[in-house]
């Protein structure tokens, strides 16, 4: 009768230790999955200066590190999610001049944004 018991309550164990583990899989893949998002204001800037545009990366820049921050993250992943934020952004704004000094500046290009109907 012990061995049933004992069997039992290992069972019982071994349910609750992997429904834990599931909502701890569940939480973490939510918590991933969450996209931070922030907007960027430049109406008061002169994008046709090079100190304008210089000045909206800045701001693109601070943003996205603010944005992919985290507590206790890898700082490899932060920056690859820094270099991904921003890229997105300068693709978004599709600005020649701020394309070109983001280009310069970090050597990567933005995504290309192609127009659909």
């Amino acid at each position: 009768m012990n061995s049933k018991v004992k069997s039992d309550n290992r069972t019982i164990l071994a349910h609750v230790a992997a429904l834990w583990l599931a909502c701890g899989l569940i939480a973490s893949n939510a918590v991933a999955s969450d996209a931070r998002s922030e907007s960027v204001k430049f109406a008061d800037l002169k994008l046709s200066s090079q100190a304008g545009v210089e000045t909206l990366y800045e701001r693109i820049h601070a943003a996205a590190k603010r944005v992919c921050e985290q507590p206790a993250g890898e700082l490899g992943a932060v920056r690859s999610c820094v270099r991904k934020a921003e890229s997105e952004a300068i693709g978004k704004v599709n600005l020649p001049l701020l394309t070109a000094f983001y280009e310069k500046k970090t050597g990567n290009q933005p995504p290309t944004i192609i127009a659909s109907r």
